[in-house]
């Protein structure tokens, strides 16, 4: 007999091959009823491929076992050899030989096994693609956008699930990419697409979820249902999503989505509508719009919780951005107030009452204590994270601000607006690297757009005096909108001050117009003050006053108007400044000082701060300057060494011994 076919008669002999057969019997079985128990146990994915891994390791060991022992009437045992068998030496060998035929079989079986366990195995990540509108009526466009951005919100609430924002993927409208391409630029591995037909009361909507990985069909489902029943399609859809994606779902979460906004059909659709246009962030035109269709809504359902919560946020937009009165304050905050009386769970509402106290009276601790509530019942959120960020860099805890703004990024990987927040806060700290590193992923992401472009030209001149990008950005002013084109060219008017071009500055500035609406009252100050500081740089102080006085005049009727906002109040002061007015420049500057003080916050409070020094410094109070220079190196601020080099305000202290040491100290990060 061989020594081979003397090992295989002893494996028989020792019931090796019946224990074989018997464990992967069993372990096939093993897997099998794990592989239908775990998902709707709703354990993740790893812990079916850790069963199997241990299955797949015991497997040999199983095999030594039945080699080496035997099981008696009397007990196990170890197996006797047989008298003929070979040596002890050879003994070993065939032992050998078998654990290296288990370790063979088990290797095998993994790579079938593992492969097929992941094979159904995505990343908890999904994109939904705007959905193709074949309504008859080509202006039920909006409401195809609708329906998406409904299954957005239900899905933004499962937190297991990572979902990419709506504005990041309704540049894919129309796609002429591949779903792979899609998928691999978003990051997700699921994208769901599909068509919406809207006709009179019934909606037929057609959706598909796609493997981004492998352009597999995961599955495809057509309703066809009443307008109203469009709340109960989004439910399932969400489900369905997260049942294929093995994402968990809470009960708190499940809540959420199965209430209904609204019975009434015709209120949804104006909301639904005004959500749309409220989108249009810098459309004016397009958010009045927004506002009379939430108004609609609330008209047609009262009890319209998220219509109160939308209409609010909005109100707060407006607030912050084009007309800052109390009515419209007040308005914001009864909205929301509203929207959490009727629905007090309602993440939506939080989310809106944190707006409310952040815009409308910087309130910032009571709108982070709401913004983390809607954060918990909107764990997708972008805007949310967005939100936590920038109040969190307002009460000095730069490092989470940085982790919530990276969040938002990768939650809407393209829009560039929370990558340009991230390189503000690093510009601030002076980490003029990681700024510039951000600035290049936001660049890929957005290569047309001015923010990103003005911050770009603000970050090679402090960086390192570079005005290259800058003088890029002006050579584009004309492409621009008008009322962007009127702010970039004042803005540019204080780039050429900082080269001492005082000509290029005052034509800049001149051609900003005069007849602006009241938002504009900022840029027509910023304006006079430029074409002031141009004619003094080229030696016309009469030309100089005359344009100061103007700007002393729209500074005070701001003042007027807004009698609590530190920025007027600063603006003011340095126009007296200017002027010669020490006294009340001094007054003006440190009523600023007292309603917006730096530990109040962290992220503008350098500026008024920064802004009083500059005061200082003009009215020949060189002492306080440098002291309040000595603070804002200390802490993140709008101040850098090349901007105290190139910057004529610093001219007056310019030649005091401390200010080269002060230049030294905004070296250092911080």
């Amino acid at each position: 007999m061989s020594e081979m076919s003397g090992f295989f008669e002893e494996v028989k002999r020792r019931k090796v091959y019946r224990v074989a057969v018997a464990y992967i019997v069993a372990a096939g079985g093993i897997i099998q009823l794990a592989s239908a128990a775990f998902p709707a146990w709703e354990l993740p994915n790893w812990t079916l491929r850790l069963v199997i891994s241990l299955l797949l390791i015991g497997f040999p060991i199983a095999l030594i076992f039945a080699w080496v022992f035997d099981i008696t009437p009397e007990g196990v045992r170890a197996t006797e050899p047989l008298p003929s068998f070979p040596t002890q030496r050879r003994g070993r060998r065939n032992l050998g030989l078998l654990l290296l035929l288990a370790v063979v079989i088990s290797g095998v079986a993994g790579f079938f096994l593992l492969p097929r366990a992941s094979a159904h195995r995505m990343e908890k990540s999904i994109a939904v693609l705007p959905f193709e509108n074949l309504s008859d009526d080509k202006e039920n466009a909006f409401f195809a956008d609708g329906i998406q951005d409904d299954i957005l919100t239900n899905l933004a609430r499962i937190g297991d699930l990572k979902v990419v924002s709506r504005t990041s993927v309704m540049s894919y409208r129309g796609k002429s990419s591949t779903l792979r391409e899609i998928g691999k630029t978003l990051g997700v591995s699921a994208i769901l697409e599909g068509t919406v037909r809207k006709s009179g009361n019934r909606v037929r909507l057609n959706v598909q979820l796609i493997n981004a990985q492998n352009d597999e069909h995961l599955w495809a489902q057509e309703y066809d249902r009443d307008l109203t029943d469009v709340f109960a399609i989004q439910t399932d859809l969400a489900q369905k999503i997260a049942h294929e994606l093995q994402a968990k779902l809470s009960p708190g979460e499940m809540a959420q989505m199965m209430r209904k906004p609204t019975e009434n059909s015709e209120a949804y659709l104006a909301f639904v509508e005004a959500h749309d246009l409220h989108s249009h962030a810098d459309d004016i035109a397009k958010l009045k719009q927004a506002e009379h269709l939430y108004e609609r809504a609330l008209q047609l359902d009262p009890n319209f919780a998220l219509a109160a919560a939308g209409y609010s946020q909005l109100e707060s937009w407006i607030l912050h951005t084009y007309d800052s009165t109390p009515a419209r304050r007040e308005k914001a905050r009864q909205l929301a107030a509203r929207a959490l009386e009727l629905q007090p769970d309602l993440p939506e509402g939080h989310l809106a009452l944190g707006f409310s106290y952040y815009y409308g009276d910087a309130g910032f601790d009571a709108a982070l204590r709401e913004f983390e509530i809607a954060q918990r019942g909107l764990p997708n959120a972008n805007e949310v994270y967005l939100a936590l960020g920038a109040i969190q860099r307002r009460q000095g805890q730069w490092a989470e601000s940085n982790a919530n703004l990276q969040k938002a990024a990768s939650l809407n990987p393209q829009d560039s607006w929370a990558l340009q927040n991230l390189a503000m806060n690093y510009e601030l700290a002076r980490d003029f690297e990681n700024a510039r590193r951000i600035l290049e992923r936001a660049e890929q992401v957005a290569p047309q757009s001015f923010g990103m472009l003005g911050l770009k030209a603000k970050l090679g001149i402090e960086e390192k005096g570079d005005f290259s990008v800058a003088e890029a950005a002006l050579a584009r002013v004309n492409q621009m909108p008008n009322d962007l084109r009127h702010l970039i060219r004042t803005q540019s008017s204080g780039v050429f001050l900082l080269q001492r071009k005082y000509a290029e500055a005052l034509q800049a500035a001149e051609a900003t117009p005069d007849d602006g609406p009241m938002p504009q009252m900022e840029v027509l100050t910023n304006k006079y003050i430029v074409i002031g500081a141009a004619h003094r740089g080229l030696k016309d102080e009469a030309a100089a006053g005359a344009a100061f006085v103007k700007a002393k005049g729209l500074a005070q009727e701001r003042v007027n108007v807004s009698p609590l906002d530190p920025d007027a109040h600063i603006i003011l002061a340095t126009v007296l400044g200017f002027l010669g007015e020490k006294e009340s420049a001094l007054a003006e500057a440190q009523r600023a000082l007292e309603l917006l003080p730096v530990s109040k916050d962290a992220f503008h409070g350098p500026d008024i701060a920064l802004s009083a020094a500059e005061i200082y410094a003009q009215v020949g109070e060189n002492d306080r300057a440098f002291q309040t220079l000595e603070e804002l190196a200390k802490i993140p601020s709008p101040l850098c060494p090349q901007m105290l080099r190139l910057n004529p305000i610093w001219d007056p202290i310019r030649d005091d011994a401390r200010f080269p040491q002060i230049v030294e100290k905004f070296r250092a990060k911080v």
